[in-house]
């Protein structure tokens, strides 16, 4: 009988196993073939944790809400940039009765799940520390192992971190090992950043090799700038014969200056890549001889960069990739760490004298990559915030589900649309864009759906097809979804349920196959709990919500914009104008209530404007005061043309109306304008009263 692994787990997409799938069902209830163990510890893979440590600026509250956030999302542990998730320790907390796995399980048992998290439904209520030597957490939660799941009896008095680190690697480990005992590899080249892990596989070529084994260390040079250099070769003699730290932003080079050095120890059999550090497959290749072999630990390293190098300078080598469960590899991780549980411990303590600083984890090359402004399809960007936003959308695009961004009027919501579009498997099929708001309730049935010759007064002779019609095969937008009546929106789920549908007038059934995405500037959850939308629509829709942030929450943007924008209108006009720092500098720390669409429009505005080819900062003033508070300053000018004799009082009264006016429009409730000026929301209510408004 197969045993349980989960597939009646899967939500989204159906039919899929449970690590390619984007959603699981984490419901505590078991089922048959299932156990439920709570959580105590995760190792997070560690291009996982690199990334999303990056991502968010190393700011702890935001790297735990990054991981719940994953988790509420995907019922999984499963990071949607890597596509990879990590090991959990934990203490068996419900066995169901027709559960029948490998290993016996019995309640209150603490063990080890080998499985990736990525296959497993899991719920995280709490994160504690995090630990950013090893790239672990400590949470509260469970899990929900299946009788397929390699898991494993906890090791007593053994170090939890360098355990579950290790068990992280361990198909690696072992694989590492086989190969080198197989042909036979004497001279190794280990290149990574962690040093537990460089001791791990140290240990292993030592156990392949035996005494005579020559292993030498690479370490990015970047890797940790609070531990000294020193300690780290230190903890790494005798089993690494010699140590070096390197640049790999700059391969070439630091080969030149490697070549040298490792003339000691001759031609190099094997490399093993631990780390997805860009660079590192590059010095693989050149370090390792004609005929040898590459071993690529990561799933995120570039395997096939180095295929193409290797080409490129021809030279034959045998590249292996990471393997995962390999049978025999969890005895042998554990006779390794018994023997080399003294570093291990000393590794522990190392990191523990200086601990919280580790924080640097990427190469210096990809950290300046970050800085620079970045293009996808069109979208131009240079903050973290909408990298982040970026990668999201790149992976969602290749998921073939409904979609809603939801994000400020102004955001770049179109722009979203148009990468999934690209992206996508619909990307040479028609992508038909429909503004809601701008459809008269009466004529909506007809534009949605079409209609047959005939069907009413004034209806084409021919008969129409309706946006449904046109996007077949393709994808339907569905801009300010939320202004539909609850009529159409009846009438929508019914097409989406069905994927059919009836012309106006017709008796045809019309079949249709439309990826719908959708956009709204207001939550279309708050409308769902306002009882303007339909419940059973938003959940037909909400497969994937993406929520683009607003441009003050991503201020690096606004450079990068500006930047682009000015060098758009420049070739539009055959003029070089340019922005003054300064003038940049005012831009940058602008609000953006209108986002990057007020930003185009003041950009295109000021290189218009602009008689000279420097724009200084006194125009930017100008019309960004002007955006904000409506004509305030125009129309004092005015005042000061029309009569040599002003009115003070008179003035001030129209001024305090139109900022009040100004705050009321923009922020849409007395509260929350208020705020913006800074005063009590019932002086606020008296002058609105005052004025009118």
């Amino acid at each position: 009988m197969e045993k349980n692994f989960g597939i009646d787990r899967v939500l989204e997409p159906c039919g899929v196993f449970p690590p390619v799938a984007w959603k699981l069902d984490n419901s505590w209830k078991l089922r048959p073939g299932e156990a439920r163990v709570s959580l105590d510890r995760i190792n997070v893979e560690w291009d996982s944790f690199q990334q999303i440590c990056n991502s968010c600026g190393y700011e702890e509250d935001k790297i735990k809400a990054r991981i719940l956030d994953i988790v509420e999302k995907r019922g999984k542990f499963q990071n949607p940039f890597t596509q990879t998730g990590g090991l959990m320790m934990g203490e068996v907390e419900e066995i169901h009765q027709d559960f029948n796995g490998d290993m016996p399980l019995s309640k209150g048992q603490k063990i080890y799940c080998i499985t990736s998290l990525g296959c497993l439904p899991m719920r995280i209520e709490e994160i504690g520390e995090i630990d950013y030597n090893y790239g672990q957490i400590s949470c509260t939660g469970y899990v929900i192992i299946f009788e397929s799941s390699p898991i494993y009896p906890q090791l007593p008095n053994f170090n939890p971190n360098y355990i579950l680190a290790a068990l992280d690697e361990a198909g690696n480990i072992y694989g590492t090992y086989t190969v080198t005992k197989k042909n036979d590899y004497k001279k190794v080249v280990i290149i990574g950043s962690n040093p537990h892990t460089m001791l791990m596989y140290a240990a292993a070529m030592r156990e392949a090799i035996g005494p005579s084994y020559k292993v030498i260390g690479l370490i990015d040079k970047y890797y940790n700038d609070f531990i000294p250099r020193e300690k780290i070769a230190s903890l790494l003699s005798p089993l690494l014969k010699d140590v070096y730290f390197i640049d790999f932003g700059e391969p070439v080079d630091s080969y030149k200056r490697l070549k040298a050095l490792l003339k000691e120890i001759g031609d190099v059999d094997l490399v093993i890549v631990t780390d997805d550090v860009s660079g590192t497959e590059t010095v693989a290749v050149q370090i390792v001889k004609q005929n040898g072999a590459i071993y690529f630990t990561s799933s995120e390293s570039n395997y096939s960069i180095a295929v193409l190098c290797a080409e490129a300078i021809n030279k034959v080598i045998t590249t292996y990739a990471f393997d995962q469960y390999i049978d025999g590899y969890l005895e042998f991780t554990r006779q390794i760490l018994q023997v080399i549980r003294p570093k291990l411990e000393e590794a522990d303590r190392l990191y523990k004298s200086y601990s919280g600083k580790n924080k640097i984890t990427k190469t210096v090359a990809k950290s300046m990559a970050l800085e620079n402004t970045s293009r996808s399809d069109g979208f131009v960007y240079q903050d973290i915030v909408t990298e982040n936003l970026v990668d999201e959308v790149m992976n969602v695009a290749r998921y073939d589900c409904n979609v809603i961004i939801q994000g400020e009027t102004g955001v770049g919501k179109e722009k979203v649309l148009e990468l999934i579009h690209q992206n996508s498997a619909r990307y040479n099929k028609p992508c038909i864009k429909i503004n809601c708001a701008t459809i008269a309730e009466s004529l909506a049935e007809s534009e949605f759906f079409g209609y047959e010759k005939g069907a009413f007064t004034g209806a084409q002779s021919s008969g129409k097809a309706g946006y449904f019609e046109l996007a077949n095969d393709g994808i339907l937008f569905l801009d300010e979804i939320g202004t539909l009546s609850m009529a159409m929106q009846s009438k929508l789920l019914r097409v989406l349920q069905e994927n059919q549908f009836y012309r106006v007038g017709g008796t045809k059934q019309i079949n249709v196959n439309v990826r719908v995405i959708c956009a709204n500037n207001v939550s279309i959850k708050d409308l769902v709990d306002n009882g303007n939308f339909r419940e059973d629509l938003y959940y037909r829709l909400n497969i994937c919500t993406l929520d683009v942030p607003p441009l003050r929450e991503r201020p690096a943007d606004i450079i990068a914009l500006s930047e682009a924008f000015v060098s758009k209108y420049n070739r539009r006009y055959g003029v070089e104008k340019e922005l003054s720092p300064r003038a940049l500098n005012i831009l940058h720390n602008y609000y953006w209530p209108g986002n990057v669409r007020e930003l185009e429009n003041i950009i295109h505005r000021l290189v218009i404007s602009s008689q000279r080819n420097v724009i200084h900062s006194d125009r930017v003033e100008e019309l960004l005061n002007e955006n904000a508070y409506g004509d305030l300053v125009k129309s004092v000018k005015n005042s000061f043309r029309r009569t040599d004799q002003l009115n003070f009082h008179k003035m001030m009264e129209e001024q305090e109306r139109q900022i009040i006016e100004y705050a009321l429009r923009k922020e849409k409730t007395t509260r929350k304008a208020a705020a913006l000026l800074g005063m009590p929301q019932t002086t606020l209510a008296r002058k609105k009263l005052k004025h009118g408004l």
